[in-house]
């Protein structure tokens, strides 16, 4: 499905949940393992929808629950990063509150932790790998340090000195 466009009104659909009144066998099961109760909890907890900066829209299969972020196929994984200016850095990456590196090639479990990582769901950091499978791979932070834009640079720049003018200041 194509994102919206800016001129289409967003409206998506998304699934309800149960409500109060659970079905008899979710009762029963609950009654039997409050583990199985705790994992529907969990599973239901809702997400805050996040806007595209230049459009305003939300994606249509952003996912309104932590259920149906788990149920995320790889085609929306890399819609939804492209939606959101992550698979194709642009002047708009990094303005997002946690932008991700969102290179070629990642499987579908790499999509999912990436994107949970850029929602700002926990525990959906990258593992580090010790034998050196993949430390051929830049850290996301390295990448996104390497693509700031010049005007970035600058300013960084300026407020470091600003910082250490400060610092001398306290000094005298």
């Amino acid at each position: 499905m194509e994102p919206p466009s800016p001129h289409q009104p967003n409206t998506p659909t998304f699934p309800s949940f149960p409500s109060s009144s659970k079905s008899t066998l979710s009762r029963r099961r609950a009654a039997l393992s409050p583990e199985f109760q705790a994992k529907l909890t969990q599973m239901s907890l809702r997400l805050a929808p996040l806007v595209q900066l230049t459009s305003g829209q939300i994606h249509p299969h952003f996912p309104q629950s932590l259920l149906c972020f788990w149920l995320l196929t790889e085609s929306q994984l890399d819609s939804l990063a492209h939606f959101y200016h992550q698979r194709t850095p642009c002047e708009w990456t990094r303005h997002y509150p946690c932008p991700v590196y969102w290179p070629s090639g990642l499987t579908l479990e790499e999509k999912r932790r990436k994107l949970g990582k850029f929602i700002g769901l926990r525990g959906c950091d990258t593992p580090v790998v010790v034998d050196g499978h993949r430390q051929n791979q830049m850290s996301e932070e390295v990448w996104l340090r390497l693509n700031r834009t010049e005007e970035e640079v600058e300013r960084d720049a300026r407020l470091a000195t600003e910082r250490e003018e400060e610092e001398r200041a306290k000094w005298y």
